[in-house]
């Protein structure tokens, strides 16, 4: 005997009420589903640091587990993986957060506090950047003026002090990248490594704590004189 009975839409929507209702308890909401953009910023958020750790090697299920979503969830909002770790490595390397950071420095404050808040900010930097080209490659999405960019916001940090400087505050803009970038080379730097502190110093007053008059040699001989190699 047929005991299947075949129920009518009404039914099946009550149906389908009831169960909803018995599985939420009272009082409670579901979450909204999240938009697109903002399951996609979400998923980027959960890859970043399995990136840092495992490289391109971080699997699906880590980087569903670390997000709490399905699998299939990360496929329908990037199609690969590959696309995945491209748009988290240009979110890791946005340099937007640095340049915010930079002008959230007061330039009132002294300049030895300046100094060394600008240094740490870059050499975080640098080595944030290291530490993710170290295990995805070297593969980076273009950043226009970057280096304009953030040269404009020093210099006006340290604009108070502009006449005291040995060199417009632009271009001690770049003297302090260098020295935050080769502070944070990690071949450069084993077993000798220096201080954000100890860079500020170094930036402010150098090795002698003057500025000192270079004499550049014209010649072969006067280059031996005052004990510059020669050049061969």
């Amino acid at each position: 005997m047929d005991t299947g009975v075949e129920m009518d839409a009404e039914t099946v929507a009550a149906a389908r009420a009831g169960a909803g209702s018995e599985a939420d308890p009272p009082g409670r909401t579901r979450a909204q589903p999240l938009a697109p953009e903002d399951r996609k910023a979400m998923i980027i958020d959960a890859v970043i640091p399995l990136l840092v750790e495992h490289g391109r090697g971080v699997t699906s299920r880590q980087i569903a587990d670390a997000a709490g979503i399905a699998e299939g969830t990360i496929w329908r909002a990037f199609g690969d993986k590959e696309t995945l770790v491209r748009a988290a490595v240009e979110k890791y390397l946005d340099p937007e957060p640095l340049r915010d950071a930079l002008r959230a420095i007061d330039p009132a404050l002294p300049i030895e506090n300046k100094v060394r808040a600008i240094v740490y900010l870059l050499r975080e930097r640098f080595r944030s950047v290291m530490s993710i080209m170290a295990v995805v490659g070297h593969e980076r999405p273009p950043v226009p003026q970057e280096r304009t960019e953030f040269a404009a916001i020093i210099a006006t940090i340290l604009a108070p002090e502009a006449d005291d400087l040995n060199w417009p505050p632009e271009r001690v803009a770049h003297i302090l990248r260098l020295i935050s970038f080769s502070s944070a080379f990690p071949a450069l730097n084993d077993g000798i490594e220096f201080s954000v502190d100890d860079l500020a110093r170094i930036a402010l007053v150098g090795v002698a704590g003057r500025p000192f008059a270079i004499y550049t040699p014209t010649t072969a001989a006067s280059a031996a004189q005052q004990g510059e190699p020669r050049c061969s």
